[in-house]
């Protein structure tokens, strides 16, 4: 018998070891972190590991180098983190290129404004230097403030579409397209923005709310009425016209109809006038017509190629059939100007009529438009409706608020104007339908993304692939001084890539032609010696549509891309120029999946703008919490939709990394003596608590697995938040407690919860990687194990496996039905606690009474039941007439002072006079423990 004093009491609990700080401090413990990877050569190290792996490609939309990051830009550069860290942890190699718009207005106007009046003292060359300088301080920028983020990438090596052999590329695109008999020049009605003086493709507008006029106008009919009905003859007839656009009747020539609608001529007064007559209610309503009669309803095709003449100017008017008429407003029948508007421009086209485009650059009416000359088109709306009720012509006049074409980046109303422009067909060469066959061969997601870009692409227009800016690659043609003939055949346009290649595209705004040419070039028409380069650049959405192969091609990357990832508006921009540059180039998409985000909005679903005050800025979000709480709300977010941020939204996540955070640090401070080499207890010999948790583990890693396969990484977090504060926290915690810290620190029950810690750690570290990278890399480092040592980072890891295990089912059956009766029991606890007989649950004994097979099932628990109970007895009645039956008493015996059970055993032994029997086994092991440590 031992002499010495007894043990400490306190000092034989297994109480956690402080490894993992509960508290983060990410703010400061993130930019460390990012210099160790730089300093180890994480992300090569990533990708050497993985050398003969698989390839997985997501190609990086380039976002453009003109300030610095937004809450957008976070969501899609996290996003496509997200995906390249889960396929890597896959097993798949993945590089990510990161990539930089560079070229186009953006740019331009920043130092168009920066310069101000000193621009007109600038040649084309220093005002390119400038947008250059300008490009590549917001490249820096962004690049550093990507890589806050976590995100990893090569950084060192992105792609630009400034860079010379980028540019070589575009013009390489520019004549493949040329060599297939794709791009033509013409005098079409384009988007024109007159305060960039520039053309504006689709994808460069915005719809904004925009307050117009809204007027009526008859066109008196110049043909002979009875043409169209004998009813009418010697009729006063008009054609009744809605526009709210007063700016371009200067430029009518004609009025288009639906050759199958009905339009009735109906008599107010002495005159009579012609609408459709399904809209004739509404249209007699606006205009006040009391009593209108209808003398006549005829088919539109029978007013083809009639004449009405202009309202204010000695001009005919020619009455067209267009299938583009509707019946959503107006009155059917469509002023039409074919300078100034699409649907315009393709009518008079097939009716002969000229792209009469009365408007210079600035917006303003040329000379020839008497009256209005000089006049700001918008400025013009009010002196033209004043003198349409002058001379009698205006119907009636008011105010509307509708959607209105907008400049993408001065948000400015813009117009439609023809213009002289570069047009790549969208017919020649069958583009379009090679297009629409092409998508139906790539994945959607969400899936309605295929009838969008179905749509996108069956209803776009030629692209004009010309802007009237300096900073861009130039359109590389050439015309003869003497005849305007057009020189571009493809070994030119080589020529020139190649020169690009050397030089970059400035050299075109500092050489002469000869420099381009080939000696003896003449002009193929007549001969010609003398040749002038074109002025135009080319649509910025060229350059980055040829990216998947200036990137992936040059690269030796493999072709196409596995994923595109953009928010929704780039259907109409990068996935469609993408796609058609693919087609005519290797007749092929560019992509196999394409993935569409949201937009960043508040918590009201607005949109966020300083005026509003709901703007959250990725930067200050990092400054106060870090760079993991951005994160954390891309992967909870359902991205398919609208994403929400606002400061609650924020803080509720804050709460949801303290409570993943608190988990970790279970784990990882329960684990300080435990050793998975030599402390691990084989499966087959845990306690059946434990291996519980590891089977719904397994259904865990099940469903995190299949979610970031399918990109919904919403679903993984959600499954893994859970499972931290259900599971783990709310129950297996909780109950192993007891176990983990009052039994001997060797036991095989000890043993046995510190085996399915490590594997919970290991694995739940593992599978948050992707989403937590900072934290999870921070745990990885103090998780015990020679694997932690051998790969110094999680990241270079791969996603746990699966451990099978046979009567899994049967056991997660099992256990789920007897946590369905903790439930009951905790419930009855919890009302006794209110009626203040017992304050914590180990001052509880609970009888439980059942019968039958619940009693049997119940029993085969045996003295796991209190455990899992949390009380200090649990009693089993059998009795076959009583359903399940719950009651709880004040525990039996008195509280040991060192689990805190109450046992009648408490007392019985004199060297422990205020421990329960249980404990004392556990202090006389470790007292022998300690004499032969001694003794030795």
């Amino acid at each position: 018998m031992t002499t010495r004093a007894p043990l400490d009491l306190k000092q034989t609990i297994n109480l956690p070891k402080r490894i993992l700080p509960m508290k983060a401090n990410l703010v400061e413990s993130e930019p460390a972190r990012l210099r160790r990877w730089k300093e180890m050569r994480l992300y090569e190290r990533i990708l050497e590991s993985r050398r003969d792996r698989p390839l997985f490609i997501l190609h990086d939309g380039p976002p453009y180098a003109n300030g610095h990051i937004h809450i957008g830009h976070a969501l899609n550069k996290i996003l496509k983190d997200l995906i390249v860290k889960t396929r890597t942890m896959m097993g798949y190699q993945c590089p990510f290129i990161p990539g930089w718009d560079c070229h186009g207005l953006p740019i331009e106007i920043q130092v168009d404004e920066h310069l101000g009046r000193r621009k007109a003292e600038l040649s084309i060359v220093e005002i390119r230097r400038e947008a250059r300088r300008l490009a590549e301080y917001y490249m820096r920028a962004q690049s550093e403030e990507f890589q806050r983020l976590g995100v990893f990438g090569d950084f060192d090596n992105p792609y630009y579409t400034m860079d010379p052999r980028y540019q070589a590329d575009i013009v390489r695109v520019l004549g493949r397209f040329i060599e297939r008999g794709s791009v033509y020049k013409g005098l079409r009605a384009v988007h024109w923005c007159i305060h960039c003086q520039t053309a504006l493709a689709e994808a460069e507008i915005e719809y904004e709310e925009h307050r117009s006029p809204s007027i009526y106008v008859k066109f008196p009919l110049d043909s002979d009425p009875a043409q169209i009905d004998p009813a009418l003859a010697g009729k006063r007839v008009s054609i009744v016209i809605w526009t709210t656009t007063p700016w371009t009747l200067p430029a009518n020539l004609g009025i288009a109809v639906n050759p199958g609608f009905d339009y009735s001529a109906v008599e107010v007064g002495d005159e009579v006038y012609i609408v459709a007559a399904e809209l004739l209610p509404r249209v007699a309503e606006k205009l006040g017509w009391r009593d209108p009669r209808v003398l006549a309803v005829v088919k539109g095709w029978r007013l083809d190629r009639l004449w009405a003449r202009h309202p204010f100017i000695a001009r005919k008017s020619l009455l067209m059939l267009g299938e583009h008429v509707t019946l959503e407003a107006g009155t059917g029948c469509v002023h039409t100007a074919p300078g100034h508007g699409y649907e315009d421009y393709v009518i008079g086209q097939r009716y002969g009529l000229d792209i009469y485009s009365p408007v210079d650059a600035q917006g303003r009416f040329t000379a020839d438009v008497e009256r209005f000359a000089g006049m700001q088109v918008f400025e013009a709306n009010g002196p033209i409706i004043e003198h349409l009720r002058e001379v009698g012509m205006l119907l009636a006049a008011e105010e509307i608020v509708h959607a209105y074409p907008h400049c993408w980046r001065c948000h400015n109303p813009v117009i439609f104007r023809a213009t002289p422009q570069w047009f790549i067909s969208m017919e020649k060469t069958g583009l379009r339908q090679r297009a629409l066959e092409a998508i139906e061969r790539v994945q959607w997601i969400p899936r309605w993304g295929l009838e969008r870009m179905r749509n996108a692409i069956r209803t776009r227009p030629d692209w004009c692939i010309s802007r009237q800016r300096a900073w861009g690659v130039p359109i590389t043609v050439f015309y003869c001084q003497a005849c305007e003939a057009i020189l571009a055949d493809p070994p030119l346009i080589e020529r020139i890539a190649q020169i690009f290649e050397r030089e970059g595209a400035d050299v075109w705004y500092e050489r002469e032609p000869e420099y381009f040419l080939p000696e003896g070039t003449r002009c193929p028409e007549c001969g010609g010696t003398q040749f002038r380069k074109e002025t135009d650049i080319l649509d910025v959405w060229l350059d980055s549509g040829t990216s998947h192969l200036a990137v992936l091609e040059r690269r030796g990357l493999p072709w196409p891309a596995d994923v595109y990832l953009e928010g929704g508006d780039q259907f109409r921009g990068w996935f469609n120029s993408s796609l058609l540059v693919a087609m005519e180039v290797k007749d092929a998409p560019p992509y196999r999946t394409v993935i569409t985000s949201g937009w960043t909005v508040d918590a009201e679903g607005q949109k966020m703008s300083k005026s509003k005050g709901n703007v959250i800025e990725p930067q200050q979000v990092i400054a106060r919490s870090g760079a993991e709480i951005l994160r954390l709300w891309v992967a909870s977010s359902d991205y398919h939709e609208d994403v929400r941020i606002s400061e609650e939204i924020l803080n509720r996540l804050i709460e949801a990394y303290r409570k993943i955070r608190n988990t970790a640090c279970y784990l990882v401070n329960n684990l300080y003596d435990f050793d998975p080499t030599t402390d691990a207890v084989p499966y087959a010999e845990m306690e059946e608590l434990d291996r519980w948790i590891l089977a719904e583990l397994n259904q865990l890693i099940r469903r995190v697995l299949a979610a970031y396969e399918a990109y919904e990484f919403h679903l993984a977090y959600h499954a893994l938040y859970t499972f931290c504060a259900s599971e783990l926290s709310a129950i297996y915690f909780d109950i192993l407690k007891d176990r983990l810290y009052t039994f001997a620190p060797r036991s095989r029950g000890r043993r046995s919860a510190q085996t399915a810690l490590f594997r919970l750690l290991d694995a739940l570290t593992r599978l948050l990687a992707p989403i937590l990278v900072f934290t999870a890399d921070e745990i990885w480092s103090v998780m015990p194990g020679p694997l932690s040592r051998e790969l110094p980072s999680v990241h270079l890891a791969e996603f746990p496996k699966v451990e099978e295990h046979p009567g899994e089912a049967e056991l997660l059956a099992r256990w789920h039905r007897l946590l369905d009766v903790r439930d009951v029991v905790l419930k009855a606890l919890e009302e006794k606690r209110a009626e203040r007989l017992i304050g914590a649950s180990l001052e509880a004994k609970v009888t439980l009474t059942a019968g039958g097979e619940l009693y049997d099932f119940l029993a085969s628990f045996g003295e796991q039941l209190r455990a899992v109970f949390i009380v200090s007895q649990v009693e089993l009645i059998k009795d076959e007439q009583a359903p399940l039956t719950v009651a709880v008493a004040r525990a039996e015996g008195r509280k040991c002072e060192r689990c805190w059970n109450y046992s009648t055993t408490v007392g019985e032994n004199a060297r422990y006079p205020t421990v329960c029997a249980r404990c004392v086994a556990v202090l006389e092991e470790l007292e022998a423990e300690w004499d032969k440590m001694h003794a030795s």
